[in-house]
């Protein structure tokens, strides 16, 4: 099989659940990239109670879907709290933030092409 740069080669034609990627760490954002490619990428992240992604803004948008409790997700200074299986766009160029006021995962799939 050729060498697919940028997929995690252990979850090509393997069924998995995205909740299952990662593990909870204490006082830790855990995080694994499963699709990293120049048109986006796909990352599972898993946020231990009262750990955060501090303000900040990307020149592209970006899908958030929690895959297991539920979190705060402040999108240019509104809070919204998420949970599983919730989803939410964070639009380019807006500031944004992540907090888990307690533990949760999330899968964050990033779109680079405008």
């Amino acid at each position: 099989m050729a060498e697919r740069k940028g997929t995690d080669k252990k979850l090509i034609s393997t069924p998995f659940d995205y909740a299952d990627l990662v593990a909870y760490q204490e006082g830790s954002v855990v995080s694994r990239t499963i699709i990293d490619k120049q048109e986006g990428s796909i990352t599972v992240f898993a946020f231990d109670e009262g750990q955060r992604l501090s303000t900040h803004s990307t020149p592209y948008d970006a899908l958030l879907q929690v895959v297991d409790g539920s979190g705060i997700i402040t999108i240019e200074n509104k809070e919204y709290e998420v949970a599983a299986p919730q989803a939410i766009i964070m639009p380019a160029d807006k500031p944004h933030a992540v907090d888990a006021r307690k533990r949760f995962k999330i899968v964050l799939v990033m779109v680079r092409a405008r």
